[in-house]
């Protein structure tokens, strides 16, 4: 018997997936305050992880790593009764990421290919490009998150977390669109060795 192909879940099933856990996030703590909602998206995480294995029986690296600092970060919230750290996360993961890829690009490698290598071709340049402008976008992510948690206040701040982070993704991705389709590459180029033409 041969291995069957990986699945794929469908458009609708992967943003529910991605944005399920925020939204229990939010509409917990607008109903019952921080501590049960850290505790709610903890568990969501964790339902998200395990419904992205039944369809598609995979894990992808990058929800992997967020849901584990989610487990630790919600988890110091919940035993220390201290809501800095949760709020901490996303500072933590975005400079977490950006250094990774920032790493990355200093050692003559574009990580990003290896995650999204599946679903879009470009050459050399257009990976080092892209890669170059994610880590920067994780840094400002970064600095968003510190200044929104250090003056405003929590509700303010989940508020920004769901529908202030998510909105500003979706931008920066369509931005980086014409990037893309410059250093596409065709099927035949697809399919030859890569070759760095810089």
């Amino acid at each position: 018997m041969t291995e069957s192909t990986p699945r794929q879940a469908s458009p609708a099933a992967k943003i529910l997936i991605e944005v399920g856990p925020l939204l229990v996030f939010f509409l917990t703590n607008a109903r019952v305050g921080i501590y049960a909602a850290t505790a709610a998206f903890m568990a969501a995480i964790v339902l998200s992880l395990a419904t992205s294995w039944v369809l598609e029986r995979r894990l992808p690296t990058m929800p992997l790593v967020t849901a584990g600092f989610v487990l630790v970060f919600g988890t110091l919230t919940l035993v220390l009764a201290d809501e800095l750290f949760i709020k901490l996360k996303p500072t933590v993961v975005n400079v977490l990421f950006a250094a990774i890829l920032f790493g990355g690009l200093a050692r003559g490698r574009a990580l990003l290919r290896p995650l999204l290598e599946s679903s879009v071709k470009l050459d050399e340049r257009g990976w080092r490009t892209l890669t170059a402008r994610w880590a920067s976008f994780f840094v400002f992510l970064a600095i968003a998150n510190e200044v929104v948690w250090r003056n405003t206040s929590t509700d303010t701040w989940v508020s920004f977390k769901v529908f202030g982070i998510l909105p500003l993704t979706l931008v920066f991705t369509m931005t980086q669109l014409p990037l893309i389709r410059r250093h596409e590459l065709g099927e035949e180029e697809a399919g030859a060795p890569a070759t760095d033409t810089d």
